[in-house]
């Protein structure tokens, strides 16, 4: 697993200053966000300077987008936004290549009107289920166009909640191009998290094989506390990370949910922590030998 992070981590006016930033904490890949670049996330119009732009600064940097950020409420109660979105989001697709990278995450949605990270009664709907999954078929078909894989998370608060539904959707769609998102953090609210083993062990059994992304954030002690060290909170890192190297996972694993103060520490606390699980691998390979 190589350590990334998100770009949008580090606040700074200039696509070099938070890439400066990127680099002087020696890191080689970001998941990106066109609000970096001074743009909106989803821009109405992506200009080929636009593209050149960003593509060049990456470049010169020598870091690799592993990702871009898509994310919109594709369950929207406003359907008119919703399309809106949908239109957009479609065109990040399509130029997520000249940007620099073949993968755009996005959000499975929620029934709530206000915000897209809040739960809501309807989720759990077959009506919610078939918006998105009508969003989602609308989204593949550009993306299977253009050679892009389209990265989706599990998260408490959307209409994939849990390992098993996204299992559900990925064998729904049967798209080569759909790929999930695994924040081992987002598998948890109140209601399961003490039951942290098995959630994290029945997520990585029904959806190991397509794991494209691995996110690294801390679940805090309290609800209200938006920002965590990794290693500070209540993840079991341990048995997620575990978890991810028995699979064989090599992918990227992305810091994200902390703030710039806490970057450095939380780099630290994954370099040794994936150390000790590869050492304790080697280690038992040797004895079974």
């Amino acid at each position: 697993m190589q350590i990334g992070i998100f770009a949008k981590t580090f606040d700074e006016p200039t696509l070099e200053g938070v890439l400066d930033e990127v680099v002087g904490h020696r890191l080689e890949i970001v998941q990106f966000n066109l609000k970096c670049a001074g743009v909106d996330s989803l821009p109405e119009v992506i200009s080929d300077e636009l593209c050149h732009r960003v593509r060049s600064i990456f470049k010169r940097y020598r870091l690799r987008m592993e990702a871009i950020s898509g994310t919109y409420n594709i369950i929207d109660p406003d359907v008119r936004q919703r399309d809106e979105m949908t239109r957009r989001a479609c065109g990040l697709i399509e130029r997520a290549h000249d940007l620099g990278t073949q993968v755009v995450t996005l959000c499975t949605g929620t029934c709530h009107p206000n915000n897209m990270w809040h739960p809501h009664p309807g989720n759990d709907d077959r009506s919610a289920w078939q918006g998105m999954t009508a969003t989602l078929e609308k989204l593949l078909a550009v993306a299977e166009a253009h050679n892009v894989t389209l990265g989706i998370e599990p998260e408490r608060a959307n209409v994939i909640n849990s390992a098993v539904k996204a299992r559900r959707i990925l064998d729904q769609m049967q798209s080569k191009r759909l790929a999930i998102v695994l924040d081992g953090a987002n598998l948890f609210d109140p209601e399961n998290v003490e039951h942290m083993q098995q959630v994290l062990t029945e997520a990585i059994d029904l959806l190991g094989s397509d794991i494209a992304i691995a996110h690294a954030k801390d679940i805090p002690d309290d609800p209200a506390a938006n920002h965590r060290a990794a290693g500070t909170g209540r993840l079991d890192w341990l048995t997620y990370l575990q978890l991810m190297h028995s699979i064989g996972f090599d992918g990227p694993l992305i810091l994200h949910g902390l703030l710039p103060s806490q970057v450095s520490a939380s780099i630290m606390f994954l370099q040794q922590l994936c150390t000790q699980i590869s050492c304790n691998s080697s280690k038992a390979a040797i004895n079974d030998a």
